[in-house]
């Protein structure tokens, strides 16, 4: 690989990426500003690495010189986007669901700041200036998932983390025939990749806080 081809790769891969927000960071979430920054930038990470990851393995040595041919750069640049948007999905219930529970917060309180996050995630990391991406259409596809949500049950359980994989297969610019012979394992690589991410939170949610604020804010308002 020429130095040039390896530059325009890595550059595009950065321009693709850039809008995404991979910190890694150690502080307790415990405020709905912390919480916010988990969400979006864990989702980045997980959809950068997942989505990359297969193009490269399913590509192989052509993966280089597919960065040539712009449609594949265009398809990359949707699907980045696309994948983003799933896994930030799955991982906004999921994270709500653990911060407020027990906390009396009623179903639509959960809704309303799962809802907020996500269109918080969507804005911060450009999604709204995404050619192939609609920003309106994906929140309200998140609005009906939100609609059909078990706050008190479902949305607690990994099984609840089903739109990324679906995604990654979707929109992963690859071919039809091999993402069916790929879909288990690309689902089984997307489930251990959210175990370590389910674990990071946990370890540090402060909930109690997250769930003071939450009420203090719901006071304020109707006061």
């Amino acid at each position: 690989m020429s130095d040039t081809l390896l530059g325009r790769i890595v550059t595009l891969t950065r321009s693709i990426t850039a809008g995404l927000r991979f910190r890694s960071d150690s502080f307790p979430i415990d405020r709905i500003d912390r919480l916010a920054d988990f969400i979006a930038s864990r989702a980045a990470f997980v959809c950068q690495k997942k989505l990359y990851g297969y193009l490269k393995q399913r590509i192989g040595t052509r993966w280089p010189s597919m960065f040539e041919d712009e449609v594949f750069r265009s398809s990359i640049t949707t699907a980045s986007m696309q994948v983003f948007a799933a896994c930030l999905s799955d991982l906004t219930i999921h994270a709500v669901a653990h911060a407020l529970a027990g906390s009396g917060a009623t179903d639509e309180v959960k809704s309303a700041l799962a809802r907020d996050m996500y269109a918080q995630g969507l804005q911060d990391n450009r999604a709204d200036a995404t050619e192939g991406f609609d920003i309106n259409q994906v929140l309200a596809d998140f609005d009906h998932r939100l609609d059909g949500t078990d706050w008190k049950f479902g949305a607690l359980l990994p099984e609840n983390f089903t739109r990324s994989p679906t995604a990654l297969l979707r929109w992963a610019p690859i071919a039809e025939r091999y993402k069916r012979s790929d879909a288990e394992i690309v689902e089984n690589s997307l489930k251990f990749a959210w175990v370590d991410i389910r674990e990071q939170f946990a370890r540090r949610l402060d909930a109690a806080a997250i769930a003071r604020e939450v009420n203090e804010s719901r006071s304020g308002t109707e006061g």
